[in-house]
This record gives C-alpha cells, sequence and structure tokens, in this order.
C-alpha cells in the first residue's frame, strides 16, 4: 500500500487483494491511500492521476464530471454523501476506466494518516480479473442469475449494460441486486464490487 503505514491489516489485505485499483480519500477530497494497483495508475497518469493530493482525471471533460462526482461523495456541508460511478477516458486504443465512488458511513473511518471518508474503486475492463460466476453463486450463496449480474457489476458493467446484454428489464436487473443486497447484508453497489472483486483469483474448491 501507498500512503498508508498502520492501517487495519485485515482491510488492507483484502484491498491489495483486490485486481482493482482502490483509493481511499478523506473529507476534503485528499488521497490517504491507494492500493498497489491503483498507485500505479495514479503514477502512470493513465486516465486519472494525483495533483497535489488530490483525485483528477486526465481529460478536462472527465475531471469536471469526477470533481461534481466526488463533491457529491463528499458534501462540504457535511452529512451523508451519494455514490455514483463514471467512465474516465485513457488513450484511443484502450478501454476507458470505470470508476466507482462511495462514501464510507457518516463519520468515516480513522486511520493512522487520517480520516477515510470515501472510497473510489477502479476498474480497467481492458484487463479483468476472470471472475467465476460458478465460484461467486457457491460463495455467497447465490442464484447462477444472481451470480452472473453480480459478477456483470465487478467487471465494471451498468445496469442497463447488463439489462442490454442479458436481454432483460433494468428493473429486473435491480430485483436481482436486491436480492442479493438481503442476502449479504450490504446495501450499496460498491460493497457489491468489493465482495465480489475479492474472489477474484481464489481457487475454485475441488467438487
Amino acid at each position: 500500500m501507498s500512503r498508508l503505514d498502520g492501517f487495519d491489516r485485515i482491510l488492507a489485505a483484502l484491498i491489495d487483494t483486490i485486481r482493482s485499483g482502490v483509493i481511499q480519500l478523506d473529507r476534503r477530497g485528499g488521497i490517504v491511500a491507494a492500493n498497489d494497483c491503483a498507485g500505479a495508475l495514479l503514477r502512470r497518469g493513465e486516465g486519472v492521476s494525483d495533483q497535489g493530493g488530490c483525485l483528477h482525471a486526465r481529460a478536462p471533460a472527465d475531471d469536471a464530471r469526477l470533481q461534481a462526482l466526488l463533491a457529491r461523495a463528499l458534501p462540504r456541508t457535511g452529512g451523508p454523501g451519494a455514490g455514483g460511478s463514471m467512465l474516465v477516458r485513457r488513450g484511443l486504443d484502450e478501454p476507458p476506466l470505470v470508476l466507482h465512488v462511495s462514501p464510507v458511513g457518516e463519520g468515516g473511518t480513522e486511520t493512522d494518516t487520517g480520516r477515510v471518508a470515501a472510497l473510489v474503486l477502479v476498474v480497467d475492463p481492458g484487463s479483468p480479473a476472470r471472475i467465476d460466476p460458478a465460484l461467486v453463486a457457491a460463495a455467497l450463496d447465490l442464484t447462477p442469475v444472481e451470480s452472473r449480474v453480480a459478477v456483470q457489476l465487478a467487471e465494471g458493467m451498468t445496469v442497463r449494460d447488463i439489462a442490454q446484454a442479458t436481454g432483460r428489464a433494468e428493473h429486473t436487473i435491480r430485483w436481482h441486486m436486491k436480492n442479493i443486497f438481503a442476502k449479504q447484508g450490504i446495501g450499496r453497489q460498491f460493497e457489491l464490487v468489493q465482495l465480489v472483486q475479492s474472489l477474484a483469483g481464489r481457487p475454485q474448491p475441488r467438487r
């Protein structure tokens, strides 16, 4: 982990096993920590970069959208923030990054380097971790349809994308998501994405 010393070891271990980038932000939008994947993206300026300790997108139009997204997740007036997602363009021959921004509770989480108030998950569809829906179904006690929806979300697809790819209505996909949330005791898409991404690369149990 970069910019991170002594943070809860269990959470840190989980974050570093995720093959997508995870960036932790404080209440002012400053970067508190980033896992190895996100750190590499930031250093290369690949769609996103660290400018003065804050997260920015390379393209001006994308950056304007990103800052608006962060402002909703980290309202200056305090109180609960709102999560959201967006695409961030890179080079001409590279697929865009998918960014999921999620506030962390009302007061944030205290670490040795600062109070984490929001998490940003950066998914690179160009090199996605291969996640086996059957493994996800077994690990999370999901139906085959629910596990496929969960995997597609974790790979950066939106509800609309999944509906179009599967020939189902968007409200049907959201209904499956609601069932998944209830089974896992979670309430946000970001939490589901983190959970499924954490299973990437885990060996499938013998039958």
